[in-house]
């Protein structure tokens, strides 16, 4: 990871852990301030009210995880199904007849290449997209012209196929992984619902007189980690929570070796 994204990982940790030791101190000195004002405080209401409103946290804690765990399971499957479109289109490609045959499996290695280049260094991911686009496009005007050539054959459809498939991949992953994230409204409603929660314990600690920091940097700590693993979950490009990219370099040392 470069410093930016050291930064951005400390953030996405620090920033939870605030917000939860922040919202516990103000309502521990409501608590206290209403426990010197009136000692008549019904504390049976208060946990009641405590516990509902964690179980509320806890649920929209597993609903936003279970979006994150879900896209970064969709983006490894779209990593797998485009290792097998490349090799797909390899292999076709050894059908076709020359200059096609060699140009089609020279531009797909590049594209390998390139997508392991992207997986250690996102930070050329503009040079990425670009490049990768003038490969797919020069790809699907090889099909052009093989269909011009003979629209019956058999060999060139399945080589358009497997081609069309690289594109609808590459679509797919450029979206999932710069586009679809959790959305904005979850998160607010995720940070407000905490806010609420912590600022209700640290009230019920306040009027019991009970309040410990130690416990307090303890429950800040373990949100905060179920937090980062939630946004790391949903930022795979910084670094925290990247794809197992070995199916890729397995498929890079096989073209390498044909």
């Amino acid at each position: 990871m470069n410093n930016s994204n050291i930064l951005q990982a400390a953030g996405m940790f620090f920033i939870p852990f605030l917000v939860v030791v922040v919202s516990i101190l103000i309502g521990q000195y409501w608590g206290l301030y209403n426990l010197r004002k009136s000692a008549d405080i019904k504390h049976e209401q208060v946990g009641s009210v405590v516990g509902a409103v964690f179980a509320l946290l806890a649920f929209m804690l597993a609903f936003t995880f279970q979006i994150a765990a879900n896209r970064y399971d969709t983006r490894k499957e779209l990593l797998l199904d485009e290792v097998t479109n490349i090799r797909t289109t390899y292999l076709r490609a050894g059908l076709l007849p020359e200059p096609f045959r060699s140009d089609t499996r020279e531009l797909l290695v590049e594209y390998v290449e390139l997508r392991i280049i992207l997986a250690s260094d996102f930070s050329k991911i503009n040079t990425m997209r670009s490049r990768s686009q003038q490969i797919l496009d020069r790809l699907w005007s090889f099909t052009e012209t093989l269909a011009e050539q003979d629209r019956s054959s058999e060999v060139y459809a399945m080589y358009t196929g497997s081609v069309n498939d690289l594109v609808d991949n590459y679509n797919q992953r450029i979206t999932m992984t710069l586009e679809y994230r959790i959305p904005a409204v979850v998160l607010w409603i995720l940070i407000i619902m905490t806010v609420i929660s912590m600022i209700t314990l640290g009230y019920q600690l306040g009027i019991s007189g009970k309040g410990s920091f130690k416990i307090n940097m303890l429950l800040a700590v373990v949100f905060a980690l179920v937090m980062f693993l939630i946004l790391a979950l949903d930022h795979p490009e910084k670094g925290m929570a990247k794809l197992n990219q070995k199916p890729m370099l397995t498929l890079q040392k096989q073209l390498r070796g044909q």
